[in-house]
């Protein structure tokens, strides 16, 4: 090998002698002893209190789970007994009379649906589902006919989609 690169390969110098460091004054040796002098220092087993049990991740995630199907039960129960549908005031009267309005137009309103389905029959009510917040149109709507034969020549005959965003099922 040539020397330029043969001194690339050179071990590096001795890693120099440090005389180790003093110890601290205090620092000495004591000698080893038994633990039979501090016996009396520890408590008696009968009266040690029984070990608390903690409970596992497993078993905290189980009881979470059972303490929110627990909530959720009672809040069912609870919302069951004090439904009364006869006294929702958005409710129509006659569900055979009700036709299901779909996909409207979040601009149409009861005075266009009412302008669309009269030709059919007269109308008894016509309702617009909100969203119960902030009161904005949730696209889908109720139409109660005076008769049932009304709502379903409704539902027999072709729909022309004369108004955009309309559909009936």
């Amino acid at each position: 090998m040539p020397p330029n690169l043969l001194a690339l390969f050179a071990p590096r110098d001795p890693i120099p002698f440090l005389a180790p460091i003093e110890k601290h004054k205090y620092h000495r040796k004591l000698p080893y002893t038994g633990v039979a002098q501090f016996l009396n220092e520890f408590e008696d087993p009968a009266d040690t209190p029984l070990p608390t049990k903690i409970e596992t991740r497993e078993e905290r995630k189980e009881r979470k789970r059972r303490e929110k199907q627990e909530q959720a039960n009672y809040k069912l129960e609870r919302d069951l007994a004090l439904w009364n549908p006869k006294k929702n005031p958005d409710a129509t009267s006659d569900p055979y009379s009700t036709l299901f309005v779909a996909r409207l137009n979040y601009d149409s309103g009861e005075s266009k649906l009412r302008r669309e389905f009269e030709v059919y029959g007269p109308i008894r009510r016509i309702v617009l589902i909100k969203d119960k917040f902030c009161a904005k149109p949730r696209g889908y709507g109720f139409i109660e006919f005076e008769n049932e034969r009304d709502m379903q020549a409704t539902v027999d005959e072709p729909f022309s989609q004369t108004t955009p965003g309309l559909s009936k099922l």
